[in-house]
């Protein structure tokens, strides 16, 4: 296989974002074949017995659980363009770290909060990812123009939608997302600095 790499100059610049990404593909595929019970049972977080170990796994399996096609192939194409930028530029034990707070901080409140919705996909993961853009060329004591924008538009775009929009989606999940992002954010600015 390394061959294969090798004669194509194949390289795999972001293993953290590969791996979740191909995790996700195989989570649908498995949810495809075995069914909606197969998502829900390992890949879908929601109220459920604390006794049950699934419960705790589910925090944070649920961001490579995906309702539809659509539902991965959106959120896995805004992974692969901004998330190996942010691996390249802050390593993988970071974005993996990312990942994890994300998965378990939006698992955790849709558990406490939202008992009878079921919450599955990696969109929270996009938005801290989203969220941590801005902070790729930060210089020391400022503010990216861009993580304004990207506040405002992004982030004011999911509390109108939370608040005026009734749709399936779990507009505080991306909202918990951008937090651990930008959080994540000015956490790396300063050990990098």
């Amino acid at each position: 296989m390394n061959k294969i790499f090798e004669k194509f100059k194949i390289s795999n610049n972001s293993p953290v974002i590969v791996t979740f990404t191909l995790l996700c593909f195989a989570s649908y595929i498995l949810s495809q074949i075995f069914g909606y019970k197969f998502n829900h049972t390992f890949f879908s977080v929601y109220r459920s017995s604390l006794a049950n170990p699934l419960t705790y796994l589910r925090f944070f399996t649920h961001v490579l659980g995906h309702a539809s096609r659509s539902h991965l192939i959106g959120n896995i194409t805004l992974l692969l363009v901004v998330g190996p930028l942010l691996e390249e530029k802050y390593g993988s034990k970071n974005i993996l770290m990312i990942i994890l707070v994300t998965a378990f901080m939006t698992g955790l409140v849709n558990y406490m909060f939202f008992p009878y919705r079921s919450l599955l996909g990696a969109s929270g993961v996009v938005f801290a990812f989203i969220l941590l853009s801005p902070f790729t060329n930060l210089k020391s004591g400022y503010i990216p123009i861009t993580l304004i924008l990207v506040v405002i538009f992004y982030i004011g775009g999911q509390i109108f939608d939370g608040l005026f929009v009734k749709s399936n989606v779990s507009n505080l999940s991306h909202i918990i997302g951008g937090a651990v992002g930008a959080v994540s954010g000015f956490i790396l600015q300063k050990a990098h600095n």
